[in-house]
């Protein structure tokens, strides 16, 4: 079990995570309250290398509850509850906004290099699904510099052992964790 709390805002999210070889399994919680407050169920699936298969997210806040299934097909096209999202194509990841845990996948990737991914973004409370392109550079074994290249943040991510983000600057930071499968 991970539990993160936000920085600026009011955030808290915990999720378990199963590490299995080059894959992820997780399943979390997120509550915050911007833009209004909200509650957000999620899983995530990866398969070989990390990569997302599968990202099920419930919203639920004033406005009622919002369901999201999205998938990543292996020719690299995804889809959110069945139709087709070819703004993301050739995506390998999911980002869920505010979550430490889906930087997890591209700075786990990194091969001593900086390298650029497209990601299918989902905004909260509102799922919606947004193309977002970023950079990631490693510093060293334990920090990596994220890029957000449709708006030029940037913040120097610290990682544990596995790759899991320890510390996300002005975001949030792990306040516990337990031990994982």
């Amino acid at each position: 079990m991970l539990v993160w709390r936000g920085l600026e805002e009011w955030l808290a999210e915990a999720c378990e995570v199963t590490l299995d070889g080059d894959r992820l399994h997780a399943k979390g919680t997120q509550f915050g309250t911007e833009p209004h407050p909200y509650r957000v169920d999620y899983e995530l699936t990866t398969g070989s290398g990390w990569v997302t298969e599968r990202f099920v997210v419930i919203a639920r806040d004033a406005a009622g509850q919002r369901e999201l299934d999205l998938r990543r097909a292996a020719d690299g096209n995804w889809t959110v509850n069945g139709e087709a999202r070819p703004h993301v194509a050739g995506a390998l990841d999911c980002d869920l906004a505010f979550s430490p845990l889906t930087n997890f996948m591209p700075a786990r990737r990194l091969a001593g290099a900086p390298a650029d991914h497209v990601m299918a973004w989902v905004s909260v409370p509102d799922l919606g699904v947004l193309r977002s392109e970023q950079r990631y550079e490693p510093i060293d074994e334990r920090h990596v510099r994220f890029v957000g290249l449709d708006d030029g943040f940037t913040a120097e991510l610290q990682l544990d052992e596995d790759g899991l983000v320890v510390r996300y600057p002005r975001l949030a930071e792990r306040v516990a964790s337990a031990a994982r499968a």
